[in-house]
């Protein structure tokens, strides 16, 4: 090609490709439409940006500045492609020439910040201007970053090296912090999930049942791999009629929801799981009304299913759409439903020999609350196990009393048949005396 040139961004080893390109790469198309006559392509881990002509150089330039920024912004939280559309529409479709910083609102918190509009110039991207890559904008960019994160939050970031945040097994970050398994049966369970369409997580609280299954939405959607997350719990506090209620569906059902409301604030931040859910990207709804629907290219959780009856599982599974992901966690050990039979109490015997579903059982060893609430969950189960002995032993000792009751009643039965027929044997015996006599005396 004729006066073309090629450029070449390597996306670091230690970061993943999602956090710099996005999902399904759409950062990069962002970058496309703003700088239309420049040829951008990903190759393994490298972005290639070519320029058609000398006059498209310019444009080409600043595209490169634009995505180096974008891989220095990835090392703090993944970059999401609202940010680089926000800032490409205030600065370079419109040429803007002012000062614009753009909040960290990628995933995890993320972070789009320091990237600066700079005033107009010739060619694609104008509006990035010729400051765009300076020394001054450089100084710029890092003092913006720091600024635009709480200064707790800041510290946590940037106290973390880069080979740290892309560790074997972190699954995604929590208020700057890796999300990963941290027991024997949270590892099982999590890689439950990433080999099978339904995983069931049964365990008491505190084990990561729903933290982890969050986790591993959050990454699914950064990931690319599903377009939504779907969460849903029964409302049983309620008794799923919730029209009495006053106030709108979320007023109704927030107080019930409120525990998946904040593992995703956690992990996505408040600004970007807002926009998520208005977006209906991220969808959290009590499990009444999932009645009807196909879930098509989600990742699903069912917490609390330890409150949902048989019938409500069924309707909840047969949900399954293509190309999605459920999990459903419980603790068969809190049933609040007052009359029905929990569903999660049998389901295992139903599916258990169904291909692409999973049952994973934590215990108290997993619990990674305080270390007051794994032993309070020992003595729980300590307890029960000494209830459950109990009610055994009871039952064994009641059918034992029954049985010798039985074998007295049949021992008593055996005498009485015994008694009436020695009685009716010399009842007979006396009669044929009597007739003999009777003959006798004739």
């Amino acid at each position: 090609m004729a006066n073309s040139t090629t450029r070449i961004v390597q996306i670091p080893s230690e970061l993943s490709p999602v956090a710099v390109l996005g999902a399904a790469d759409s950062n990069l198309r962002e970058l496309e439409k703003a700088f239309p006559s420049v040829d951008i392509s990903v190759h393994a881990d490298c972005v290639k940006i070519v320029s058609r002509s000398a006059r498209s150089e310019e444009g080409a330039c600043k595209a490169e500045h634009a995505l180096r920024k974008i891989v220095d912004c990835a090392y703090e939280a993944p970059v999401d492609s609202y940010a680089v559309k926000r800032m490409l529409e205030r600065d370079v479709l419109k040429g803007a020439e002012h000062n614009v910083r753009i909040d960290r609102i990628g995933h995890n918190g993320g972070v789009f910040g320091g990237l600066k509009s700079f005033g107009a110039g010739a060619g694609d991207g104008a509006g990035f201007g010729s400051s765009f890559g300076s020394a001054s904008m450089e100084s710029d960019f890092a003092r913006d970053s720091a600024d635009l994160m709480p200064s707790s939050e800041d510290a946590k970031r940037r106290a973390m090296s880069r080979k740290a945040r892309m560790a074997k097994g972190v699954i995604t970050f929590a208020g700057g912090n890796p999300v990963r398994a941290k027991t024997a049966g949270q590892t099982a369970y999590v890689q439950a999930m990433e080999s099978n369409t339904v995983t069931f997580g049964i365990g008491p609280a505190g084990t990561g049942k729903t933290y982890l299954a969050v986790a591993k939405a959050v990454r699914a959607l950064e990931d690319g791999r599903v377009r939504r997350i779907v969460l849903t719990r029964p409302a049983v506090e309620a008794g799923e009629n919730l029209g009495f209620l006053p106030g709108t569906l979320n007023d109704k059902v927030d107080p019930y929801l409120r525990p998946l409301y904040d593992a995703l604030s956690d992990m996505l931040g408040a600004p970007q799981l807002k926009r998520y859910m208005d977006e209906n990207v991220v969808e959290v709804a009590p499990l009444a009304y999932m009645r009807g629907r196909t879930l098509n290219d989600a990742f699903v959780i069912l917490d609390e299913a330890q409150n949902a009856t048989v019938q409500q599982l069924k309707m909840f599974l047969t949900r399954l759409g293509f190309n999605t992901t459920m999990v459903i966690t419980g603790d068969r050990t809190q049933v609040d439903l007052a009359v029905p039979k929990s569903g999660l109490a049998s389901i295992e015997n139903v599916l258990k020999d169904v291909k692409s579903i999973a049952f994973v059982h934590l215990n108290a060893q997993d619990v990674v609350r305080a270390e007051l609430v794994g032993r309070i969950v020992e003595a729980y189960e300590a307890w029960e196990k000494r209830e459950a002995d109990f009610r055994r032993e009871k039952y064994r000792n009641r059918k034992s009393l029954e049985s010798q009751a039985t074998e007295e009643s049949q021992n008593l039965e055996s005498q009485n048949l015994e008694s009436q027929s020695l009685e009716s044997q010399s009842l007979e015996s006396q009669n044929l005396e009597s007739q003999n006599l009777e003959r006798n005396s004739k």
